[in-house]
């Protein structure tokens, strides 16, 4: 079973978008990263992966992807930026690891919290991420925030506004990734299509087929053995 780093007793109260409240599918030219390596998944619901199986866990169809050995997961549905950082000060992962993603930031927009401070405590993250990854920022690799204002869920709430929030908070993580030398997968075009089975059964999340979708899509960007 993968391995869960979740504080288990840290920000058990904390509250989030969650269904209670309520690309390119051409094989990449980029060799696999080296067998067994180790692999450090940060972020929230979507990596996680809220109502699908572990298997269907895009960090896990990840590494079995890349070969990778099980993926550490530090990630919790409702998790924003700053108790993401909470987060890994409790669990304190050692490094240094042969590939980080980071995918962060849905909940500081569903929580209607300021852009910018978003921008700020993500960059910190980032720098944490390529911390573990050794200093190295291309062994880094930055996801986009999924656009859940296209979901069930999302029915009668203003589906213009939350795309255009995503799309804003999708530019800083994307700006701040490429200013930190990291690598980036845009997967929120993926998360905009119109396929019901992309979507989970709790009517917010992505499903097993759409995590495989994204996978396709951050493979194309992994590190070769040799980076």
């Amino acid at each position: 079973m993968t391995r869960w780093l979740l504080a288990a007793l840290l920000l058990s109260s904390c509250s989030g978008m969650s269904t209670s409240t309520s690309a390119s599918t051409s094989e990449p030219a980029t060799p696999p990263v080296a067998a067994h390596a180790r692999y450090l998944a940060l972020g929230d619901s979507y990596t996680i992966g809220e109502s699908v199986p572990a298997t269907d866990r895009f960090p896990v169809q990840l590494a079995r992807e890349l070969h990778l050995g099980e993926p550490e997961i530090i990630a919790r549905t409702g998790w924003t930026t700053d108790e993401l950082n909470a987060a890994i000060d409790a669990v304190h992962p050692q490094g240094p690891y042969a590939l980080v993603t980071l995918l962060i930031g849905v909940n500081n927009q569903y929580r209607g919290r300021d852009a910018e401070q978003y921008r700020g405590e993500f960059a910190a993250l980032l720098q944490r991420a390529i911390g573990f990854a050794g200093g190295d920022a291309k062994k880094v690799i930055v996801v986009s925030i999924p656009d859940w204002g296209v979901t069930p869920f999302a029915e009668g709430r203003d589906r213009p506004k939350i795309a255009a929030e995503i799309d804003r908070y999708n530019a800083i993580n994307k700006a701040e990734t490429l200013r930190a030398g990291a690598r980036y997968a845009d997967i929120t075009p993926v998360s905009r299509g119109s396929d019901p089975t992309l979507v989970a059964p709790d009517g917010l999340h992505p499903s097993g087929k759409q995590y495989m979708a994204w996978v396709k899509m951050i493979r194309g960007v992994s590190p070769s053995p040799s980076s």
